[in-house]
């Protein structure tokens, strides 16, 4: 278990922690979630010893190993091909070095002597703690891991200082996963992640038997892996048993029966008060007057956190644009030797919100510059259409802002029609006032350059916004916020993005980059997944088909093997239409079985003399159970649905 004991913290006259006590049992799975700037990244920098706490203590597990991702870049040892980066990382170079030691040892003394038995037990000792840590399995291991990151055999070779920073922090994550950790810490995992190699990561965390904190703004990312929550907030954490989803409905539920109590509270003080006022100086009263005051004393105020404030996002009115909004004709883009894309040809209409996706050197920041034009192609055109005023958001801050400006230079510097209380209004509504207006650009977070550059958008009168992952650094609260302003945005939107929960609820088509080539999906993030999904098995299905004809000896076939073959053909598609159905069922059957468990549990509690005594806690466990049986009820439906839509498999040749 890992114990936090009474943690303080502060940086200046700014406390980030008071007393803060944290018990993380061994194997939990936990979101640390929070607004910007309450400390989630000095928390975890504090559990692996960077940061030293003012006051308190830290306990970790004896002998555990713990694996940590910055959310910042971190530099790699240059002179070094990735598979030698991650051995040295991973301890397997070191033990392979004491190996060689002891072997060398060993040769050189006798057999009989004591010294040699010495170095056999230290030789044994170290060739065990080689094969637990997957020395011998080392090699497969790491191709695997790199290739579920989106890594190429090519890339193995390669030196680490060749990677872009993107690139840098995944090595990093692979090294932690290669590791062999106890204990996971992970700041921002998803920021550097196509889909594709977030479900990989996704998947491989859900296999991992040790302990998960992530700090994440990824909600798909937090609902399907975190059993609990813990929220920083005013100097404090609070716990809730569930994912994400649950933790947003709790939050509320137990916010609303706060202000119930709070509410009571003042109108008991009140009553109470008034009683004292009206019997004061009554000699006959004086016991009860007195009672009173020291119940008063000694009442603990029910105190409800004020809301966090929000940043104010609307887009203002834009002007009308052409039909057609950008034109994209044979445009093809080289770096040097090296192709990105070639031939794309596709046309984006007034009011369309396109999401671009595709896996990580595909091209998608590539094609979004050209379409900005801030940089040329290589060949081909693209056409901006009749009216069309274009803004761009880059992932790269440094592109959007001057580091040498401060909040207030940088803004009044942008070309706009807005006056000067116009401007400071702006940055007010985006959470910059009073002497933040003032703090050098250099010096902001993530969230805070995310949020200026957004702000430095609004000022433009634009019709067309091209946006390079926007929402990087933004807190969840911004995010939303963000989300709804761009749904009433009347002019067009192309996005470039990983965030699953962001797109869905925004996009209407999807380009996707695959291969240097472009494919088109009509529809919302989901629909693009699902349309995927079937052209890959597709796609498998006329390999299949290619491999069985291409094997077969005889050039005329009978009708009898193209009736197995259809057969074949025939059982395959319905696998994979049963895999897909049975890996939703297995995800159902584990919420099934939570929510059960949890049920249990709250049953068990209800029977409790003790807990019976306490009504508030009874009514919140009958809150519970009946949330429980809502859910339950709801999922055995889904899981009975999903259960008839599987089809019976084709007998195999011989059976039947």
């Amino acid at each position: 278990m890992i114990s936090l004991e009474n943690i303080s913290i502060g940086f200046q006259e700014k406390v980030l922690f008071d007393n803060l006590n944290w018990k993380i049992p061994r194997g939990s799975h936990i979101g640390l979630v929070g607004n910007n700037g309450t400390g989630k990244t000095t928390l975890f920098r504090t559990i692996v010893g960077f940061v030293q706490p003012d006051k308190g203590n830290i306990t970790l597990p004896r002998n555990q190993r713990i694996g940590y991702l910055p959310q910042d870049l971190i530099e790699l040892k240059s002179n070094i091909d990735l598979i030698s980066y991650l051995k040295e990382k991973s301890g397997i170079t070191k033990l392979e070095h004491s190996l060689k030691a002891c072997e060398e040892q060993l040769t050189s003394l006798s057999a009989e002597s004591n010294k040699y038995q010495t170095a056999l037990k230290k030789y044994e000792k170290i060739t065990s703690l080689f094969e637990h840590r997957g020395g011998y399995t080392f090699s497969t291991q790491a191709h695997k891991v790199l290739k579920g990151l989106g890594f190429r055999e090519k890339d193995f070779t390669r030196q680490c200082t060749e990677f872009s920073g993107g690139w840098k922090m995944r090595i990093i994550l692979v090294s932690i996963l290669l590791s062999s950790p106890d204990i996971i810490l992970l700041d921002e995992p998803t920021n550097h992640l196509d889909t594709e190699s977030l479900e990989w990561l996704e998947s491989w965390l859900l296999n991992f038997s040790g302990t998960i904190i992530v700090i994440s703004h990824d909600r798909y990312f937090m609902d399907k892996l975190m059993t609990q929550i813990a929220e920083l907030a005013h100097q404090r954490l609070t716990i809730y048993q569930g994912n994400f989803s649950y933790y947003l409905k709790e939050k509320e539920k137990r916010h609303e029966l706060l202000q119930k109590e709070a509410k009571n509270q003042q109108e008991k003080i009140a009553k109470t008060e008034t009683f004292i006022e009206r019997f004061r100086y009554k000699n006959t009263k004086a016991v009860q007057v007195q009672s009173r005051i020291k119940m008063l004393e000694k009442m603990q105020i029910v105190k409800i956190d004020k809301a966090p404030k929000k940043a104010a996002i609307y887009f203002p009115k834009c002007p009308r644009s052409g039909d057609q909004v950008v034109n994209v004709e044979d445009l093809t883009k080289k770096y040097e030797e090296i192709v990105v894309f070639s031939g794309l040809n596709f046309t984006l209409h007034r009011s369309e919100r396109v999401a671009l996706v595709g896996v990580n050197g595909a091209g998608k920041s590539t094609l979004s510059r050209l379409i900005s034009e801030r940089e040329s192609p290589t060949a081909g055109t693209v056409h901006l259409g009749h009216k069309v005023n274009l803004a761009f958001f880059s992932q790269e801050s440094s592109d959007n802002l001057n580091y040498n400006h401060s909040v207030w230079e940088e803004i009044s510097a942008e070309s706009s029609p807005m006056t000067s209380g116009e401007r400071r209004n702006l940055l007010g509504a985006f959470l910059f006032s009073g002497d933040a207006v003032h703090k050098p650009i250099s010096v902001l977070s993530g969230g805070e350059k995310s949020r200026l550059a957004l702000a430095k958008i609004l000022m433009q009168e634009s019709n067309f916004l091209i946006l390079d992952e926007p929402t990087n650094h933004l807190d969840i609260i911004t995010k939303e916020l963000f989300q709804r302003a761009l749904l009433k945005y009347s002019g067009t939107i192309l996005i470039v993005s990983h965030d699953r929960f962001f797109l869905d609820n925004l996009i209407t088509r999807v380009i996707e980059i695959c291969d240097g080539r472009i494919y088109n999906y009509p529809g919302n993030y989901s629909y693009f997944i699902e349309k995927r999904a079937q052209l890959l098995a597709e796609i498998d299905n006329r390999a299949l088909t290619i491999k069985n004809a291409s094997s077969s000896k005889p050039k005329v076939k009978t009708l009898d093997k193209l009736k197995k073959r259809e057969e074949a053909e025939k059982r395959n598609r319905i696998y994979r239409q049963n895999k897909d159905i049975l890996d939703k069922l297995k995800s159902v059957e584990t919420e099934i079985k939570l929510l059960e468990k949890n049920k249990v549990g709250t049953e068990n509690q209800l029977c409790d003399p003790l807990v019976l005594k306490d009504s508030k806690k009874v009514q919140t466990l009958m809150i519970d159970l009946k949330k429980y049986n809502q859910e339950l009820k709801t999922l055995t439906k889904i899981h009975e649905a999903l259960t008839l839509e599987t089809k019976p498999p084709l007998p195999s040749e011989g059976e039947g």
